[in-house]
């Protein structure tokens, strides 16, 4: 799953840290190729091997793939299965000339909620060493059976770029929740990030800037 990608991204939704604020339009994309090496993929929803990182030609997105990224409760979850997460430490090598921002995250996934169970999609974006992290929260009630998406927007005026000619790792951190509330625990809740073929895409988008 570690690996070197050549190609522009599409990254997380509203990463908000600190960095040269917009002070224009961002420019087209880059034309010259964004290398970008998963350093480090950890946590309960991403075991090994079972999330992979691809990259658009256009340098405009990339696309985040889980194999395992499935929170539950009720019937036969584990106590510690109300939970998972992905933190994702992101090298990216900005061609020469420019830096980049988060723009907007797009997120799929299925949802099974009994009558009065709930759950949480929740991510955080942040360049190594800021210490504002972006945090964005997405909800959902039972009952509910079926497929959901939810995206991220960051207005051109509030988007905030890696400084330029900086050397930082992108950090992203996702979660999954899932509470029984007052539903029937012998039943199961559960919310996942994975369709119900095995693979299910999280797009993130990036804007560019001239330095």
């Amino acid at each position: 799953m570690l690996k070197t990608l050549v190609t522009g991204a599409t990254m997380i939704a509203a990463l908000a840290a600190t960095g040269a604020a917009a002070s224009a339009a961002p420019a087209p994309p880059a034309t010259d190729k964004m290398l970008i090496d998963v350093v480090a993929a950890n946590g309960s929803g991403c075991p090994k091997d079972s999330a992979d990182v691809t990259v658009s030609p256009d340098n405009k997105a990339f696309t985040v793939t889980y194999s395992e990224f499935t929170a539950q409760v009720g019937g036969g979850a584990k106590s510690t299965d109300f939970r998972k997460n992905c933190q994702l430490a992101l090298n990216v090598d900005v061609p020469q000339g420019f830096t980049y921002a988060i723009a907007s995250t797009d997120y799929r996934g299925f949802a099974h909620l009994e009558r009065g169970a709930s759950g949480t999609e929740t991510a955080s974006y942040y360049f190594q060493g800021e210490r504002r992290t972006t945090k964005i929260r997405h909800d959902f009630t039972g009952p509910m059976d079926g497929d959901w998406q939810r995206t991220d927007k960051v207005g051109i005026s509030s988007l905030s770029f890696l400084p330029c000619g900086e050397e930082r790792y992108l950090n992203v951190n996702t979660e999954l929740r899932v509470s029984a509330g007052w539903s029937d625990k012998k039943k199961t809740s559960f919310l996942t990030m994975d369709s119900t073929d095995g693979n299910l895409d999280t797009v993130y988008h990036v804007a560019w800037k001239k330095c």
